[in-house]
C-alpha cells in the first residue's frame, strides 16, 4: 500500500536550509581580468623581460641609453601580459554562457501536503521528491516509498540498471560512500536518472555534503605545470644563462681591450677616473645589448596570439577551449584515458543486428512481410514506451527505447492508430518469467518478447529470410548467440503464437519470428580516429565500470585491444598492485574495468610520476576529480557541471573524433610556436654574434638597441600572427609525443639555428669589412651604410621566415591555406621601407637615412641569400638522417 507524503511545510523548508545548507554546489569564480594578468608575471621569459627593464631603466637614469630602450620593454611585458588575460576571460564567459543557455533542472517535490515544482537549489533535506522514469535525481537521499531502475553512469560509469526499492523504515543512509553502495537496494545519490518506475525519495544530503559535492570539493587541488611551461622554463633559463655569461664576458673582454689599447693596467688607470667611468659603462652597454639581444622577447606575445587563434578554430569542430593551454597540452600527450559510455560508444542502447532462427543475418531495411509484420506486433504491442510529442522516446526501461527506435516512430504511430490491432489481453515482463506477451483478438495471436532461453524452448520452428516457416537450425543458431555475446551484445528473442494467452505461459505452437542484439555500439567515426591517435604514438587506455568481458569486447571493435601484450585488468586487480607494479605494467594497459572515482586518480598520478603528459575523458561526477589531476582534461558536453568546471577543454559533440581534433591542432600550434622560435633564435644569435664581434674588428655599435626592439618586439609580434595561421597537416598525427621535460630546441633544430645564425653573422661582418660594399653607398656617409644595414639584417630575417615555414625544399607549400602570413610578411617589409625612407624624428630614433637603388639591390641581394643557404643545409640534413 502507497504510504502518504505530507511532506515539509514552508517554516521546516527555511529551518533544514538554515541547519543543512542550501543543494547548490559551489562553482568555481569567474575569473578576472587583473587575476590573470598578474598570474602573467610568473611566466618565466616575463620574468627575464622585467630583469632587463629593470636594468635598461638604471642605464637611462645613469644616461647611458636613451628613453625608449625601457619603455619598449615595459610595453612588450604589458601587451604580452594583457593578450593572455584578454584571451584567458574570453574563453572563461564563453564557457560560462554554455552553462547559462542550460535551463537548471527542477524537481517535483511534496510540500504543504501538495505537489510543487522547484529548482535544484531549493531543495532541503527532509524534502519528500516525487520519482517518475526520465528524472534526474536531484540530491543525496533514500527511497522511501515505491520500485524505480536508476542508471547511476554519471556517477560510477556503469551503464547497466540498477533497481531500488523502498527502504525499511529504520534503514540509514551509509556515511562512507564505496563503489558498493551505489548498487544498494535503497540509497539513490545525485547526478542519477529515472530509467523506468515511480517512487518517492526522502532527501538526506544536500548540496556540498552530496558525493557530488565531495567530489566537487576534491578538485581544488593545484594543477600541474603545463608541459610547455615546463618547456620555456627551462628555455628560459638556458636563453639567461647564454645571455648573462655571454654579457659578462664581453663586458670582462672590452675592459681587457681598452686596457691593452692604454698601454697596460697603470696606464688605463693614469687617464683618470672619468675614461675608466665611461669605458665601463660602454662595457656595460655592450652587455646590455647583447642580453637584449639573446632573449626572444617576442616569445611570450606568440605564445598568447596563437593559442588566441586557436581557440576559434577549436571551437569549430566542437571543442570548447576552458583553459588555452590545454590545446597544447593535448597536441603533448603520451597517454590518454577514455571514457567508454558516449565518447568510444554512442551512450545508449541500440538493436546492432537482426537475425533468423538459422543464425542469418538480415539487413532492418530488407525485412520480408511476414517478419516485418509480427515482428513489429511484437515489439510495438509490449513495451512501456512510446514518441512523444518532441519525437524522443520516453518511457519503459533502457531496452524497450531501444527496441522502440529499431522499430520507428512511424510504425509504431502505425500500430496505435489501428484500432484493429487493440491489445486485449497482456502480461509485462518480470524477473521471474523473462518475458512479456500481448494477445490481439483481431489476429487471434499472442505476441513474445524476451530471454532466448526461454523463448527457444518453446519454439521449433522460425519464418526465414523469404518469410516461409522452416525447422530452427539450433547449431547454427546456438554459434551465433555465442558469437555475439562474447561481443558484449544482449540478445532478445520475439515469436508469436496463432493461440490464445496464457498468464505465465508460452505456448507450445510458437513460431520464432527472429532476435536481435542489443549493445551500447562503438561510434564508426570513433574507430577512426582511434587509429589515428595510435599511430600518433599516443597509447588509448579505456576505462569503464563495465565488466572485464563487456569491455574487452567493446575494446577490440574499437581498436584498442588487440591481443599479444595488450592487458585488461579490473580494479581489483590494480588495488593489489603496488604503484611500481602497475608502473610496470601501464605502457601494456588497454583497459581497465569495473574502475572507480579512486583508480582514475591513481592512473594519472603513477603516470605523471613516470613524465608522461596525461590526458583523461569524462562527463560524470566521478570522473572529475581525475579530469582536474589530468596534464588535460577532456570533459564531455552533455556531461555534468562538475566535470565541465574540471576539464580544460569540453568535447560538445561528446565524440573521441572531436578528441583527436583537439590533439591534432595541439601539436599545430606547438609546431607552429617553434617555428617562429626558429625564425626570432636565428636572428637574435646572429644579433648577439654581431654585436659581441663587431667592436673588436673596428665596427662601431652595428645594431642599436632600437633596432634590436624594433626585432624582438615589433616584428615578432606580427610575424606571431603569421605563424599562427599555419594550417593543421595530417603528418603532424605520424609523429611521436614529446616528454613532458624535453627541450623546446631539438638537436635537428639547434643546427638549424646555429648554421643560418653563423650565416647571417658572416655576411654581417663581410658587408662591413667588404671594401667593395662601400661603394654603393655616399663616398664617406655611414649613416647610409648603416642605414641599409639594418634594412638588410631585417630583410634576412623575413627571407628566413619562409625557411623555417617548411623542413622541405619548397617553403611556398601551403602558402595559400595561411593568407595571413603573405599579408602581414608584405606590412613588415613595408614599414622597414619606410624607415629605411622616412628620415626626420622616426629616421632619428631608428638612425635611419636614406640610400640610393645601388644599395636597395645590394640589401636585396644578401638577404635573398639567406634561402640557398638554407636548401642546402636541408638537402645535407636529408642525406645524412636518411628521411
Amino acid at each position: 500500500m502507497q504510504k502518504k507524503f505530507e511532506g515539509l511545510n514552508d517554516a521546516q523548508v527555511e529551518e533544514s536550509r538554515k541547519k543543512y545548507g542550501s543543494n547548490a554546489i559551489k562553482e568555481a569564480e569567474p575569473v578576472t581580468f587583473w587575476q590573470l594578468f598578474k598570474e602573467g608575471f610568473e611566466d618565466p621569459m616575463i620574468r627575464i623581460l622585467c630583469v632587463i627593464a629593470v636594468i635598461m631603466i638604471a642605464m637611462f637614469l645613469l644616461g647611458q641609453s636613451e628613453w625608449y630602450d625601457p619603455v619598449g620593454t615595459i610595453a612588450a611585458i604589458l601587451i604580452v601580459n594583457i593578450v593572455s588575460a584578454s584571451t584567458g576571460v574570453s574563453n572563461d564567459d564563453a564557457f560560462r554562457k554554455l552553462k547559462a543557455s542550460q535551463k537548471k533542472d527542477t524537481a517535483k517535490v511534496i510540500r504543504n501536503g501538495k505537489i510543487a515544482v522547484v529548482e535544484v537549489d531549493d531543495i532541503v533535506v527532509g524534502d519528500v521528491i516525487v520519482l517518475q522514469a526520465g528524472d534526474k535525481v536531484l540530491a543525496d537521499g533514500i527511497l522511501a516509498d515505491g520500485e524505480i531502475d536508476v542508471d547511476n553512469s554519471v556517477l560510477n560509469g556503469e551503464a547497466e540498471e540498477c533497481n531500488k526499492k523502498a527502504a525499511p523504515d529504520d534503514f540509514k543512509m551509509p556515511e562512507n560512500i564505496t563503489g558498493d553502495t551505489f548498487v544498494d537496494k535503497h540509497s539513490l545519490f545525485r547526478g542519477a536518472t529515472v530509467l523506468d518506475g515511480q517512487g518517492y525519495m526522502v532527501v538526506c544530503r544536500v548540496g556540498e555534503a552530496t558525493m557530488m559535492g565531495q567530489m566537487a570539493k576534491d578538485m581544488e587541488d593545484k594543477e600541474p605545470d603545463s608541459p610547455l611551461k615546463v618547456k620555456l622554463g627551462k628555455l628560459a633559463n638556458q636563453i639567461s644563462a647564454f645571455g648573462y655569461a655571454g654579457g659578462i664576458i664581453i663586458s670582462v673582454a672590452y675592459f681587457i681591450h681598452y686596457v691593452v689599447l692604454a698601454g697596460g693596467i697603470s696606464e688605463y688607470f693614469a687617464q683618470g677616473w672619468g675614461p675608466v667611468l665611461s669605458g665601463l659603462m660602454s662595457a656595460v652597454s655592450v652587455a646590455i645589448t647583447i642580453i637584449v639581444c639573446a632573449v626572444p622577447e617576442g616569445l611570450p606575445l606568440v605564445i598568447a596570439l596563437v593559442l588566441m587563434q586557436n581557440t576559434g578554430k577549436l571551437y569549430k569542430v566542437n571543442v570548447l577551449v576552458r583553459k588555452s593551454i590545454g590545446i597544447e597540452t593535448a597536441g603533448s600527450l603520451n597517454i590518454l584515458f577514455s571514457d567508454k559510455t558516449g565518447t568510444i560508444t554512442k551512450g545508449e542502447l541500440e538493436v546492432v543486428e537482426f537475425f533468423t532462427g538459422n543464425g542469418e543475418t538480415i539487413d532492418a531495411e530488407k525485412l520480408p512481410g511476414n517478419i516485418s509484420e509480427n515482428l513489429n506486433l511484437c515489439i510495438g504491442k509490449n513495451t512501456g514506451a512510446m514518441f512523444d510529442n518532441k519525437h524522443e522516446v520516453v518511457g519503459g526501461n533502457m531496452t524497450d527505447k531501444a527496441l522502440l527506435k529499431f522499430l520507428g516512430e512511424d510504425k509504431f504511430n502505425a500500430l496505435v492508430k489501428d484500432t484493429g490491432l487493440e491489445v486485449t489481453a497482456s502480461q509485462e515482463f518480470n524477473s521471474a518469467n523473462k518475458f512479456s506477451q500481448s494477445y490481439i483478438d483481431f489476429k487471434g495471436n499472442t505476441y513474445y518478447k524476451g530471454a532466448p532461453e526461454k523463448i527457444l524452448v518453446k519454439t521449433k520452428n522460425y519464418i526465414d529470410a523469404n518469410g516461409e516457416i522452416k525447422p530452427i537450425n539450433q547449431a547454427l543458431l546456438d554459434e551465433k548467440i555465442n558469437d555475439l555475446s562474447n561481443r558484449a551484445m544482449r540478445i532478445l528473442a520475439f515469436a508469436y503464437s496463432p493461440s490464445k494467452m496464457v498468464k505465465n505461459e508460452i505456448n507450445d505452437d510458437a513460431v520464432l519470428v527472429g532476435l536481435v542484439g542489443i549493445r551500447d555500439d562503438v561510434r564508426p567515426e570513433a574507430i577512426e580516429a582511434i587509429k589515428e591517435v595510435q599511430k600518433a604514438g599516443i597509447q588509448v587506455v579505456m576505462i569503464t565500470g563495465d565488466r572485464k568481458e563487456t569491455a574487452i569486447a567493446i575494446a577490440k571493435e574499437a581498436g584498442l585491444f588487440k591481443g599479444g601484450s595488450d592487458l585488461a585488468v579490473t580494479s581489483a586487480e590494480l588495488n593489489e598492485m603496488s604503484d611500481e607494479e602497475v608502473k610496470a605494467i601501464i605502457k601494456d594497459i588497454r583497459v581497465i574495468s569495473r574502475a572507480l572515482p579512486t583508480d582514475k586518480s591513481r592512473m594519472v598520478k603513477l603516470c605523471q610520476e613516470m613524465n608522461l603528459v596525461v590526458g583523461m575523458t569524462g562527463d560524470g561526477v566521478n570522473d572529475s576529480p581525475a579530469l582536474k589531476r589530468a596534464d588535460v582534461g577532456f570533459a564531455m558536453g552533455s556531461g555534468t557541471e562538475v566535470a565541465k568546471e574540471a576539464g580544460k577543454l569540453v568535447i560538445l559533440d561528446d565524440n573521441f573524433n572531436s578528441i583527436k581534433n583537439a590533439i591534432w591542432y595541439g601539436r599545430t600550434l606547438y609546431i607552429n610556436i617553434l617555428k617562429f622560435c626558429k625564425m626570432q633564435l636565428v636572428i637574435n644569435v646572429g644579433a648577439v654574434l654581431v654585436s659581441a664581434i663587431s667592436p673588436f674588428l673596428g665596427i662601431d655599435e652595428p645594431l642599436k638597441v632600437t633596432h634590436l626592439l624594433w626585432i624582438n618586439l615589433c616584428m615578432d609580434s606580427l610575424a606571431s600572427i603569421m605563424f599562427a595561421g599555419e594550417p593543421a597537416l595530417e603528418k603532424y598525427m605520424n609523429d611521436k609525443p614529446r616528454r613532458r621535460d624535453e627541450n623546446i630546441i631539438s638537436k635537428p633544430m639547434a643546427v638549424q639555428i646555429l648554421v643560418m645564425s653563423l650565416y647571417l653573422t658572416a655576411i654581417s661582418l663581410l658587408w662591413f669589412k667588404l671594401p667593395a660594399v662601400r661603394t654603393f653607398f655616399g663616398s664617406g656617409d655611414d649613416k647610409q651604410f648603416y642605414s641599409a644595414f639594418f634594412t638588410m639584417f631585417v630583410f634576412a630575417f623575413m627571407v628566413n621566415a619562409f625557411n623555417v615555414r617548411s623542413d622541405g625544399l619548397n617553403v611556398f607549400e601551403h602558402l595559400r591555406e595561411n593568407p595571413t602570413f603573405s599579408r602581414v610578411w608584405g606590412i613588415i617589409i613595408l614599414v622597414q621601407v619606410l624607415l629605411a625612407c622616412i628620415g626626420g624624428v622616426i629616421g632619428e630614433v631608428f638612425h635611419c637615412e636614406r640610400f640610393g637603388l645601388n644599395g636597395w639591390i645590394l640589401v636585396i641581394v644578401f638577404a635573398l641569400s639567406m634561402y640557398p643557404v638554407d636548401v642546402i643545409r636541408k638537402i645535407i640534413t636529408k642525406i645524412a638522417t636518411g628521411k
